[in-house]
């Protein structure tokens, strides 16, 4: 997901980056010729068919792999001829090492995420990673037609969009200056392209390996071109026919995966649940605005409504660090301390601000809103799609929306697209998957794609088979760091068993389950040794998410202020806090030193805990446990 309000199914090739990737050693459970991963941080389709084949021109070596060739592969922009224009095409590909087995296209997600920029082949952590993936297979990926260097989409107002007015105004402009050109970008079209590079690099068949979106990609190749598909791994997986007008599979199936974040213990997964609930309503009926402490000591203003907290929570699975914060802002904001999830949301804007070149949120509108359906025909005009929208929202069936208010139907595609240029919406797919090998791979903590619909997908395979990563969020086989997931797809390719389900795994932070009161701004006096203790805890668990949230999953240093004062400085392996605090009164300094990358993380440091409300006094750290000296007491 990019923006605030915009259900993506975008993928990151190392979930957690930093953290993953220092974890690496499991992802080969040990094998003697396993790759180190540690530098990886980063139906008939309803149109005409290619006459001619399609040549790839323009190659040449790239990359830091000399064995890497780029290629470019033109393409119509209109396979029925009608629009002029062709799109050219940024592929890339790496030959087989050993006895040569095919080719493995790897599909990124979004849609917005160009396959070749997402995956990163060329590089020596993607390379061994994805070659020791699919041994024997040659990998291709490809910037889809307006994603990376083929053809890119990049209307500014909509990549810094935030609210769904903002965003619907900036999806019809896109629209607007994409022109003739705005009907040709639906998964159709990607996958007539994808059968274009097909025949461009000569290969018969082709397997498949898609994540998120590119799950629906892949189905949509192999219902349209089944014969030229010889197998086919679905990760994080979207239906291809699932109606996303307003994604009703997420937001009923929210509360089923929420309590699964509580699992491994530290808070109450019902808890969770019912606060994100009633606090979402609650902000969808009356949102919530207020200051947010910058790291410089100024604020900023931040405005929360239901979808805002729907973003929030939705972005836990692709974001260990904010599930670690989640159980604590959602109770606090429950029992009327808005503050930490004031902080929050304003990081959740800014840790998915995203350029274009990374996820283009104008190949995303044009890909959803030609897709559809929505609740109206394809060649509805603008002007009368919002009364369609509205009396169909108005008539849906009672859970609908899943535990929320009729508001949320707004999390979805259908008001985004209502000012999209015609024709929009409509296009459906085959049912009727060729049978050849399939894997599913769906996480356990994944909101946006959830269990259920990976099932339902890989049920209509004949030979489908799905492995559930219960520990693990979105993007699954990259982001378990265990390694299960990589070692069943590499068993899966090489014809050995695959089991049904991972091992259950600890978490690398455990959650925040609740936080403090805000405190008073002149205490009258300190506080027991025993509440400074509880307080200083819940400052180092807070401090602790916040640097996963930051600085581990982006592998660069960051800062982060506390609720009312102090910041914290993080790097991938440290984090210091200076005067730290997340209720008044109460400062908490030190350096805190990453020992174990875990999961879980493991620490060591010393703090410091002063302030007028504060018993003061030293607490140090060594692995799981927090003990010292406050107002001359022993605590811990």
């Amino acid at each position: 997901m990019g923006r605030s309000v915009r259900v993506r199914a975008g993928i990151g090739v190392c979930a957690v980056a930093a953290l993953v990737c220092l974890a690496s050693a499991a992802l080969v459970g040990g094998a003697a010729s396993a790759p180190s991963a540690a530098a990886l941080v980063r139906g008939s389709h309803g149109r005409g068919t290619i006459v001619d084949a399609p040549t790839a021109t323009h190659a040449s070596a790239c990359g830091q792999n000399p064995a890497l060739v780029c290629t470019t592969v033109d393409v119509p922009l209109d396979r029925t001829g009608v629009v002029p224009g062709t799109v050219a095409l940024h592929v890339e590909e790496l030959p087989a090492q050993g006895t040569p087995k095919g080719a493995m296209f790897l599909i990124a997600g979004g849609p917005g995420q160009g396959s070749a920029h997402t995956f990163g082949l060329g590089t020596p952590g993607a390379d061994a990673l994805f070659q020791y993936l699919f041994p024997g297979y040659t990998l291709v990926a490809y910037d889809d037609r307006g994603t990376g260097d083929s053809g890119l989409i990049d209307c500014p107002a909509l990549q810094t969009a935030l609210t769904e007015e903002q965003n619907r105004t900036a999806a019809t402009a896109c629209g607007q200056k994409l022109g003739p050109a705005a009907p040709f970008y639906g998964t159709a079209d990607h996958a007539a392209d994808m059968d274009a590079v097909r025949q461009a690099l000569g290969f018969s068949q082709i397997a498949l390996y898609g994540v998120s979106y590119g799950t629906k990609l892949a189905q949509a190749y192999a219902l349209a071109y089944p014969q030229n598909v010889s197998r086919i791994i679905l990760d994080s997986v979207l239906p291809v026919n699932q109606d996303e007008s307003y994604e009703t599979s997420a937001l009923q199936n929210m509360p089923v995966t929420l309590p699964h974040y509580c699992a491994a213990g530290g808070c109450n997964g019902k808890t969770l649940t019912s606060d994100v609930v009633a606090v979402a309503n609650r902000l969808a009926a009356k949102p919530l605005t207020g200051k947010v402490l910058l790291p410089s000591g100024r604020s900023t203003s931040k405005r929360v409504d239901g979808l805002e907290v729907l973003s929030v929570v939705l972005n836990a699975d692709l974001t260990p660090g904010l599930a670690a914060e989640l159980p604590g802002v959602m109770h606090a904001a429950r029992l009327g301390n808005t503050q930490p999830l004031l902080r929050l949301a304003y990081l959740n804007d800014v840790e998915n601000a995203e350029s274009a070149i990374d996820l283009s949120d104008g190949l995303y509108a044009a890909t959803v809103c030609r897709d559809g359906p929505f609740p109206w025909a394809p060649d509805t005009a603008p002007a009368d799609r919002p009364a369609l929208l509205q009396t169909a929202i108005t008539a849906a069936p009672a859970g609908t929306f899943g535990p929320f208010g009729s508001w949320a139907s707004q999390f979805g595609n259908a008001d985004f697209c209502t000012g999209w240029p015609g024709p929009e919406g409509g296009v459906t797919f085959g049912t009727t998957f060729p049978n050849v090998p399939m894997l599913g791979v769906t996480g356990g903590l994944d909101l946006r794609t959830p269990e259920a619909g990976a099932a339902a997908v890989t049920a209509q395979f004949p030979q489908g088979h799905l492995l559930v990563v219960p520990s693990v969020g979105h993007s699954t086989v990259t982001a378990d760091p265990s390694g299960c997931a990589v070692n069943a797809v590499r068993s899966w390719i090489l014809g050995g068993p695959v089991p049904s389900s991972c091992p259950a795994e600890k978490p690398f932070v455990l959650p925040v389950a609740s936080m403090p009161a805000p405190g008073v701004a002149k205490p009258k006096k300190p506080q027991s040794a025993a509440a400074t203790f509880a307080i200083a805890k819940a400052a180092l668990q807070d401090a602790e998410s916040m640097w996963l949230l930051t600085a581990a999953e982006s592998g660069t240093p960051a800062r982060v202020a506390g609720l009312y004062g102090g910041r914290i400085d993080a790097s991938v392996s440290s984090f210091t806090l200076v005067n730290y605090t997340i209720t008044r009164g109460v400062t908490v300094s030190g350096t805190v030193k990453l020992v174990k990358p875990g999961p879980p993380v493991t620490f060591s440091g010393t703090l410091t805990v002063s302030g007028p409300a504060a018993a003061h006094g030293l607490l140090g750290i060594s692995g799981k446990t927090l003990r010292g000296t406050l107002g001359g007491r022993s605590v811990g």
